[in-house]
């Protein structure tokens, strides 16, 4: 018998099912990672447009100071409390637009993270055949080469028993 002849792996197939999964899991994982930094990105426009309104509250606000240090008429005053508060509504939706934006990182996140553990999950699944078919493997040489032995005894058992046939056949002849 051929010791280096194994049979075919009964698990095979589930292996192959097993690495498709891992694969699929990995493709998944990049997917979420592209749409995680993709709400980062949209997060960091938001804030970017947040800060700008800010800022341009801040300039209205210096603005209105020095115009009260200088002395302005009354009517210019209320003008301009009128356009901060204009200014202030528009910085309040902003910063609701930032914080809706960081929950959706956030969700994006936790979807990074599931993907991460469902690929660790897969790849434990897929490690734990693997080392089962290195396990199995052993043991079908380990049984190979007990037949192997087992047939090799034989073969020498009757090689010896053939001669031993043969040697009582030649000196019964010789002493007849």
């Amino acid at each position: 018998m051929i010791i280096d002849q194994l049979p075919d792996y009964p698990l095979e197939e589930v292996l192959d099912v097993k690495h498709r999964r891992v694969e699929t899991a990995e493709l998944v994982l990049k997917e979420k990672c592209r749409l995680l930094e993709i709400e980062k990105e949209k997060l960091k426009e938001r804030e970017a447009e947040r800060d700008k309104v800010k800022k341009h509250r801040q300039e209205k606000l210096d603005q209105l100071r020095r115009s009260l240090d200088e002395g302005t008429t009354s009517d210019k005053i209320d003008q301009a409390k009128l356009y901060i508060e204009v200014v202030q509504d528009r910085l309040a939706m902003e910063e609701k637009k930032v914080k809706d934006q960081e929950k959706q990182v956030e969700l994006a996140e936790k979807n990074v993270e599931i993907a991460r553990n469902e690929l660790k999950d897969k790849e434990r699944e897929r490690d734990k055949l693997i080392t089962h078919k290195k396990e199995w493997t052993k043991e079908m040489k380990k049984e190979q080469q007990v037949i192997a032995t087992r047939e090799e005894d034989e073969i020498g058992t009757t090689m010896f028993l053939t001669k031993m046939i043969q040697q009582k056949d030649e000196s019964r002849r010789s002493h007849e």
